[in-house]
């Protein structure tokens, strides 16, 4: 088997999806930091790989692929089936339900929050545009709180990558200083994810909190 390699930087939550589900399946990979401060994703032999010029991209022998959430489905598929692609209808249908929910409903309002909080400067900040974004985490929050009060995964019994994807969001956001909410249901579920090992290795980077931080992380990390 050819040594897969990623381009992209550890603290990208796109990136970390995909460290995470290599790690998960064992298998060996190199990575180029790229993106971010750190740049090279602008670079010609980089947009011939993904002209959207965006990260994480990866090379598996004579396949490349970018877009995170299809890669980690592409490499559950190929490798060790059945680890993170469930192989039953039902547990394969609520991994990919959530998947899907992962990237359209709970990822944008991450994204929102992140970007005012920790991108931002506070004097630059938009009032309305965040305290919209929160309500909607709320609910958002509620959702995913009702599914996992009647299962142990979002796949149902087995962890899959349908955890993997809403795992590293839910780092990043515990770690921005927002309040959560009642969700006990998912604070059991995220004390379980942290205790995989490959998530400690890939996902368990320091978390910005601060425009500030945010610079100091990105370069400490990579």
């Amino acid at each position: 088997m050819p040594m897969i390699r990623v381009w992209g930087r550890k603290t990208s939550v796109n990136v970390q999806k995909v460290l995470w589900t290599l790690g998960e399946l064992d298998i060996p990979f190199t990575r180029e930091t790229v993106g971010g401060s750190f740049g090279g994703n602008r670079d010609a032999d980089f947009l011939r790989m993904n002209p959207n010029g965006l990260i994480p991209v990866i090379l598996d022998g004579d396949v490349t692929m970018f877009e995170s959430n299809a890669i980690v489905r592409y490499l559950s598929a190929r490798y060790r089936a059945g680890v993170l692609r469930p192989e039953e209808p039902h547990a394969l249908a609520l991994a990919e339900q959530w998947m899907e929910w992962q990237q359209t409903t709970f990822y944008p309002l991450v994204g929102t929050i992140f970007f005012q909080r920790v991108r931002l400067p506070e004097n630059a900040r938009d009032s309305q545009i965040l305290d919209k974004a929160r309500g909607d985490m709320r609910n958002a929050i509620a959702i995913a709180d009702r599914h996992l009060s009647q299962h142990d995964w979002f796949a149902g019994e087995a962890f899959s990558f349908g955890d993997i994807v809403m795992g590293c969001l839910w780092w990043r956001y515990s770690g921005i200083g927002e309040e959560a909410g009642a969700a006990p249901h998912i604070a059991e579920w995220f004390e379980a994810v942290k205790d995989r090992h490959a998530f400690r290795e890939h996902v368990m980077v320091p978390r910005a909190a601060s425009p500030e931080d945010w610079t100091r992380i990105e370069k400490e990390v990579g």
